[in-house]
């Protein structure tokens, strides 16, 4: 009896740790008003560097998102006291650096008024915290998407087919955008992501038994069964055809490994990851011989340089690496540099853009908040209560690091460039949304970890 009340102390006094104290939400709240301060001075100094002035209008409009950032911040505290400290203010610092070079591009561009996309990601912004905050407030318990796993993949399913829809889909490159009564075009494809991560999660969670406890051992590994390779296989054909009949790598890409992510979760097994990247790397190698989009894809990554490219369908990418090194360690300052020269500076090169400008070091620290970022998404997965939370926190965050990857390495060379978006940086209101309401699903997932039931002696 004594052995079993000292036990379930010893678990209440674990269980009390894991609780916020006072000092962390304090310390949240010191870092989001860290972030609004950057954010802040950067939009300074982009004024300062550009026209040797203030404008205290676009400050004003600033204050928007510092507000709304609040905002936020109060409602986790008081429906979801115990969520993550440190997602929320890293997504308001990133956005914000994201919002400042978009308007020091707007200024080079003279693009004002609605036209200026730094007061459209403004606006975008301002939508996204506010669905942040409807999430955190009527998504009690984040397991109620287990319940609907099948809608949530159906439903990702028919947000991918949109642009094949006649009057909604826009012929603009890759077929990823649809018009609403020709007011404003969204990419349903973010939207997609998520609900394919909550299908996903909520698949694997029911299948993850025959998933593991079934294969055949060959080199050394445990290879799945036909019947248990249909799902890879499935989805490994969505994302091919998202490639074929979209035009668009970056979303195929994100996906399928999305999906390869959360079963190497779920099952713990090596094959599933190794045969993923097989059929990845096969898949690539298809396309880039096939279709003409895959293949100028990689004719530009491995041969940047050609004179026969340089002017024509290489340019963006050449323009970006010299952006990059007239940066050099430090930067040119913010409003110095000449990030306009690189087309859609402000959307696929925005990370040139800012690297021009703050230099190697600023860089750096942008990819050190992604890391942090992402190492406490996977945290929030690994502490998770149930198998649904793990993998659904884990995938999310997944998601946001390959993109990321995708994303960096296209614009360094590394990796050939596909159309994807920097999270939080990029200017797009379809992609702010989707990351403000994975941010979301994050907090309230990780108050579920830390505010989970206490143990009561009687």
């Amino acid at each position: 009896m004594t052995a079993a009340v000292e036990t379930d102390t010893t678990v209440i006094k674990a269980l009390r740790k894991l609780r916020m104290p006072a000092t962390q939400r304090n310390r949240e709240l010191g870092l989001l008003v860290f972030a609004i301060i950057v954010s802040t001075v950067a939009v300074l100094l982009v004024q300062l560097g550009t026209r040797d002035e203030i404008d205290p209008t676009f400050l004003s409009y600033c204050g928007w998102l510092a507000g709304l950032s609040l905002a936020l911040h109060i409602v986790t505290r008081i429906c979801a006291r115990d969520a993550d400290p440190f997602v929320l203010p890293i997504a308001t610092l990133l956005t914000g650096v994201g919002v400042a070079m978009i308007y020091r591009l707007d200024i080079a561009e003279d693009r004002v008024g609605w036209s200026s996309l730094g007061f459209r990601q403004l606006v975008w912004a301002a939508i996204a915290i506010g669905g942040a905050i409807l999430i955190v407030i009527f998504l009690r318990n984040y397991r109620v998407l287990f319940r609907y796993t099948y809608v949530f993949g159906l439903s990702g399913i028919l947000l991918l087919l949109l642009p094949f829809v006649p009057g909604l889909g826009i012929e603009a490159g890759a077929d990823v955008w649809v018009s609403v009564a020709g007011v404003f075009s969204f990419q349903p494809g973010e939207l997609a992501k998520i609900c394919l991560a909550i299908f996903f999660a909520g698949y694997l969670v029911r299948t993850r038994e025959a998933l593991t406890s079934v294969g055949t051992r060959f080199l050394g590994i445990t290879w799945p069964h036909a019947r248990q390779l249909g799902p890879l296989l499935i989805v490994w054909g969505v994302s091919l055809g998202i490639i074929v009949l979209q035009r668009d790598l970056g979303t195929g890409i994100l996906i399928f490994g999305m999906f390869i992510a959360m079963l190497y979760v779920a099952t713990g097994k090596a094959s599933w990851a190794i045969l993923g990247v097989l059929l990845a790397v096969a898949g690539a190698l298809a396309a880039s011989q096939v279709l003409p989009y895959v293949a100028s894809r990689f004719s530009n990554w491995l041969d940047a340089f050609n004179p026969d490219y340089i002017n024509g369908s290489s340019f963006q990418l050449v323009s970006g690496i010299f952006g990059l090194a007239h940066g050099g360690l430090i930067g040119t300052g913010w409003g110095l540099g000449r990030p306009d020269l690189t087309p859609l500076a402000h959307n696929d090169y925005i990370l040139p853009s800012l690297g021009e400008e703050l230099g190697l070091v600023g860089v750096f620290a942008i990819l050190a908040l992604y890391m942090v970022f992402v190492s406490r998404g996977i945290r929030i997965g690994i502490a998770g209560q149930d198998d649904f939370g793990k993998l659904l926190a884990t995938g999310l965050s997944f998601t946001l690091a390959l993109q990321v990857f995708i994303m960096v390495g296209g614009v360094t060379r590394l990796i050939p460039l596909t159309g994807l978006t920097m999270p939080f940086l990029a200017a797009g209101g379809s992609s702010l949304i989707a990351n403000f309401l994975i941010i979301a699903i994050l907090l309230r997932i990780s108050d579920a970890v830390r505010s989970r039931p206490r143990v009561v002696i009687g």
